[in-house]
């Protein structure tokens, strides 16, 4: 049976992963964890950087700049080395900055509820726009906060993907984006809950190094399992 398993067609063997994962961790209401500036920002600090640092960076610059028209102004300087907990912290320094300035001289408050009303390609479109902001960090904001049928794919969902062999061993973080969404109903929640649990997942379990394959709940379907730690090579 577990051998048939791993063998699932790819359609049938994510909705596997689902279901168990949700079992597991238990099923998320999707409600957004921030506004929709906040998750923005906070996503774009993220980049190569662990969840900790990204709030230690976001708190750090918005206890000295309080509103995003002081952000904006800032020396880029000072708000680099606000940013310092964050991995390239010049780099985000400016990129946030001139995103800012792209954002307000469209929306100056800053309201980004204007995407709600848009088609994913058009809101895709607008977010990609901005400096720093790539897939990862517009279906994550698309999909937290405005409920559309996204799915972002960060590292623990690319190697937990590749891991189990929903996509092959040299598809990229971009184009795993649309060959998972391609397997999935296009229902905002089943995205959300799915997202987040691979999240946890590849955070608990399906780590980078040493995964705990010998409590995984994904074991009987994964082809890392079958074709690497059975046969003693991992």
């Amino acid at each position: 049976m577990a051998d048939t398993e791993q063998h699932l067609p790819p359609q049938e063997k994510i909705w596997q992963v689902h279901l168990r994962l949700k079992e597991v961790f238990g099923e998320l209401s999707g409600h957004a964890r921030f506004s929709p500036m906040h998750e923005l920002i906070s996503t774009m600090l993220s980049h190569r950087t662990n969840r900790a640092n990204e709030v230690k960076a976001y708190e750090q610059m918005v206890a000295t700049f309080p509103t995003w028209e002081e952000v904006m102004a800032a020396p880029v300087e000072v708000l680099a080395d606000l940013l310092a907990p964050a991995e390239f912290p010049g780099a985000k320094a400016v990129n946030i900055q001139k995103a800012l300035r792209l954002i307000q001289a469209e929306h100056p408050d800053f309201n980004l509820d204007f995407l709600r009303d848009l088609d994913v390609p058009q809101a895709m479109e607008w977010l990609m726009r901005l400096p720093g902001v790539g897939l990862k960090t517009a279906t994550l904001l698309l999909l937290f906060n405005f409920q559309k049928p996204v799915f972002p794919v960060d590292t623990h969902v690319h190697r937990i993907s590749q891991r189990v062999g929903l996509i092959g061993a040299k598809v990229t973080h971009d184009k795993a984006h649309q060959i998972l969404l391609d397997l999935l109903p296009k229902d905002a929640l089943i995205l959300y809950n799915l997202h987040r649990h691979l999240l946890k997942h590849g955070q608990q379990v399906c780590t980078w190094r040493a995964p705990k394959c010998e409590v995984c709940v994904l074991q009987s379907l994964c082809n890392y399992f079958h074709d690497v730690r059975l046969k003693g090579l991992g």
